[in-house]
């Protein structure tokens, strides 16, 4: 099992609105990863801006947050920090992550309290994983709107053609290619794929 367990960043300077509004589209993209992660992933609120989100794919932890926050910066400018944590963890039958427990839970958690800086991602499990996750964390924090909207659309491992993305979004495909290659997707697409296929074996 993956958790990320995550908070928004400057979320005192947000309306409650504004904070209502991430939040809730955190959870949409949780949901929309329901079709290429194994059984369902998890989302709960946690305190004022927190939240949580449990992934039944492990191998996936790096691509899910590399996805949340696509999703979230293609909606506007808020950010969130994301602890990444792969472990043991059991889940109630009814899916409520507030009444989830595990080693899992407890090292996303903690590992969070120690994101400072400018820093906005990071790995409990440390060594290969952190490092990639502090440099796709580094490559994240430049993103445009425009390229979040193109990364989160090419994330997802079963994502269709780059020409119909085009269409879905409404530009052309040499816009959308221009769009990752600034945002430094074949870089990240290389790392992705080489760390879920050693996670594998």
């Amino acid at each position: 099992m993956s958790v990320l367990t995550g908070d928004l960043v400057g979320s005192s300077d947000l309306a409650s609105s504004e904070v209502d509004s991430a939040l809730t589209r955190i959870e949409a993209a949780t949901q929309s990863m329901a079709h290429w992660t194994k059984g369902t992933p998890q989302f709960a609120r946690r305190g004022g801006d927190g939240w949580q989100v449990a992934v039944m794919s492990p191998h996936l932890c790096l691509r899910a947050a590399l996805y949340l926050r696509a999703c979230l910066r293609r909606e506007g400018d808020t950010e969130t920090r994301i602890a990444l944590a792969i472990g043991q963890g059991t889940l109630p039958d009814d899916g409520d992550l507030n009444a989830a427990h595990g080693p899992v839970f407890v090292a996303s958690g903690r590992l969070l309290t120690t994101i400072t800086g400018h820093a906005l991602m990071a790995h409990a499990s440390g060594g290969a994983e952190h490092a990639a996750t502090r440099l796709a964390d580094h490559i994240a924090s430049g993103w445009t709107q425009a390229q979040a909207r193109a990364i989160a659309a090419v994330l997802p491992p079963d994502a269709p053609p780059r020409a119909e993305i085009a269409k879905s979004i409404g530009i052309t495909r040499q816009a959308v290619n221009q769009a990752l290659w600034s945002a430094g997707y074949p870089a990240l697409a290389d790392a992705l794929d080489a760390l879920e296929q050693g996670a594998r074996k």
